[in-house]
């Protein structure tokens, strides 16, 4: 057994995926003392990595079909028929992967996909990647030729332990006829941040587990495989609060208690709150005098500034970012401390009375005075924020908590904080009439983004994506690109969907749909995914989902304007760039298509309807989620540089008063 890979130098936040709710008690699965085999056959040992998966808390697996990984195949086969696991069959190992992917982030738990060997492997690299810097625990099984084969030319066979290199936590290549136990309970730690009583001491996210089979591939006598010995707690969570316990046969059933009650640790939101528990009064306000449970030292004169610590100037002009991730606690944390907030849709904080809705745009008109700036998780959207914490003269505190894939120690300049009293003390109350200021310009400048949205002829992505936060109750995936921009501009701060995801790791548009469709299978919530025309036709082929495999609620809103718009939007859309290189612009980052999706979706069995107007839209939205459907709303790319032009204008006029 060899292992490769290891874990990057980084610390910070991750979602509160918790050890004990994935069916650990002390970081551990205990292995009975039974002899162990000197040499198993290949139908044993798949049968002892499924046992060891189970009692690690998987619950959901996606295989993709192949010879070499069929031992594996017949075991979760058996596993699915005694209700241990659920199954998800998928043909493209790439679409495979980010649905288990989108399983973990909806299921808040480690979720697995398993391939044959050669390019199926390859397939799942980008999953891998995205896994990484999102610090999502992705369970990567891969099937291997034995040793005596490799290096000899036999079919498909090339080198697959070390493939995934530094995006993998761990990589462990377990030899034909090699006991895997160990290797799968490193693995399933190694994902969890090693995490011990809940507690990640290191960043999660994605292990690689490479396991060599030798003929035969097909069991014999396979009912008597699961007597492994192999015990431990098999009880999983989904944040459904639905409890599975699950006794393995022949395991001992004192071992095999629920996840939760039983020592375990309940799942949290993702992105949620990974410091403490936050008092909260049902509007989103912490409880006077704490935030997340810790005392908070905040003073009552000088302006109602912080007492006096590291870095404080006292000008109580200190602004609360919430990237990616971020969690309720950020919206909790500046409404406590009377900061504005400047809310990603991903961070799930875009709510409460501090949450500025336009910030971005109202930045270069407000923003001179900021002298501080809290973050919370990892801003991805914005130049204007970049902008901003990137500014010498504002001090920048990053909270980190906990450990996290995107942060490497010593890269970024601002003050990192792990504990929440010494974050309040750093960020102060805001002065007399800071907040205020922000909230009227933010109201006056939503008025005028909508008072110019309702006189625009033609429906944008701007009307699409305030649709879709405004009808979505359920979870709410948002393509990166446009989608999800613009959404950060519109979407109200008083309402907000039940949990919103988006893959910001690397922000990639590939493996959206299937993204998407791993989160509605997660835990069975009715689902909303955003997506722009060529996120969805990168990912087409998520839509194929075999017959008699589980369907998701899943509608999924495609913005067609016929091409990359985001590009019209940047440096290759000016004036001074399309003069000269304007029908390479066009081809080379427009992409233009004619593809017809009525039709794509009729091959794919999916119901399709077409928006024209936005009473077709809503119309369209209020119905409840069943099954799969593709609704399709058409907009128009050449004029988007100039909608964003007035926009801004439009902002700018707002926010002058201010």
């Amino acid at each position: 057994m060899s292992r490769t890979g290891g874990f990057p130098s980084s610390g910070g936040r991750t979602p509160a995926w918790g050890a004990s709710a994935c069916g650990w008690k002390d970081g551990t699965v205990t292995d009975a003392a039974l002899p162990q085999p000197s040499s198993l056959d290949s139908a044993a040992s798949a049968a002892r990595v499924v046992r060891a998966l189970v009692a690690g808390g998987v619950h959901d697996v996606v295989v993709a079909p192949g010879s070499r990984s069929a031992p594996l195949a017949y075991a979760l086969s058996d596993a699915e028929d005694a209700g241990l696991v659920r199954l998800h069959v998928r043909i493209d190992e790439r679409s495979g992967a980010f649905t288990a992917l989108g399983l973990a982030l909806g299921g808040q738990r480690p979720a697995a996909v398993v391939t044959t060997s050669g390019t199926a492997v390859g397939e799942l690299l980008p999953a891998v990647m995205e896994a990484n810097h999102a610090a999502v625990p992705l369970v990567v099984i891969s099937a291997d030729r034995p040793g005596e084969l490799r290096g000899t030319g036999a079919n498909q066979t090339t080198v697959q332990p070390g493939l995934f290199g530094v995006h993998v936590r761990t990589g462990i290549d377990v030899g034909a006829g090699e006991d895997p136990i160990r290797a799968i309970q490193d693995a399933l730690r190694a994902a969890l941040g090693h995490a011990i009583d809940g507690v990640p001491t290191a960043p999660r996210g994605p292990v690689h587990l490479n396991l060599a089979f030798r003929d035969p591939l097909v069991p014999a006598g396979f009912g008597d495989a699961w007597d492994t010995g192999v015990t431990g707690n098999t009880g999983v969570t989904g944040n459904t609060g639905e409890d599975r316990p699950a006794t393995l046969p022949g395991a001992d059933p004192a071992a095999s208690a629920g996840a939760d009650d039983g020592g375990g640790t309940a799942l949290m939101p993702v992105g949620g709150a990974a410091g403490g528990s936050v008092g909260a009064d049902g509007g989103g306000a912490a409880a006077v005098g704490s935030v997340g449970g810790a005392e908070a030292p905040v003073s009552a004169d000088d302006g109602g500034t912080a007492a006096a610590g590291p870095g404080r100037t006292g000008t109580g002009r200190t602004v609360v970012v919430a990237g990616h991730g971020a969690g309720e606690l950020a919206a909790v944390f500046a409404a406590h401390l009377d900061l504005p907030l400047f809310a990603e849709p991903s961070s799930n904080a875009r709510f409460g009375g501090s949450a500025v809705a336009p910030y971005r745009l109202l930045l270069e008109h407000l923003g001179a005075p900021i002298t501080r700036v809290v973050t919370f998780g990892r801003p991805t959207l914005s130049r204007p924020v970049t902008a901003l914490l990137a500014r010498p003269d504002v001090e920048h505190a990053l909270y980190l908590p906990a450990p996290v894939a995107w942060f490497e120690e010593g890269r970024r300049p601002e003050r990192i904080v792990d504990t929440l009293p010494e974050l309040v003390a750093f960020a102060g109350r805001g002065e007399e009439g800071w907040l205020r200021s922000w909230r009227e310009a933010g109201a006056a400048a939503d008025a005028a983004l909508q008072t110019l949205l309702a006189d625009e002829q033609r429906i944008t992505g701007l009307h699409v994506a305030d649709a879709v936060w405004e009808h979505t109750d359920g979870n709410l995936v948002l393509g990166s690109s446009n989608p999800i921009r613009d959404v950060d501009l519109v979407a109200a701060t008083d309402q907000h969907p039940l949990e919103v995801f988006a893959n910001r790791g690397l922000a990639g548009i590939d493996g959206t749909i299937s993204t998407a469709t791993g989160v509605a299978l997660s835990a069975g919530i009715p689902t909303r995914a955003l997506l722009g025309d060529l996120t969805f036709l990168h990912d087409v082929g998520g839509l194929l989902i075999g017959s008699g495999e589980p369907q998701p609620d899943l509608q999924i809103v495609v913005l067609n304007d016929g091409g990359g718009g985001i590009f019209g939007l940047l440096e290759h859309g000016a004036e001074s760039t399309t003069a000269r290189y304007g029908p390479a612009v066009e081809r080379l980052f427009g992409t233009p298509h004619t593809v017809d999706l009525a039709a794509l979706a009729a091959a794919y069995g999916l119901r399709h309807e077409r928006a024209t107007t936005l009473e077709e839209l809503d119309t369209a939205m209020e119905r409840p989620i069943r099954g799969r459907s593709i609704l399709e709303v058409r907009a128009e790319r050449s004029t988007l540089r100039d909608l964003h032009a007035r926009v801004r204008r439009a902002v700018a006029s707002a926010a002058r008063p201010a």
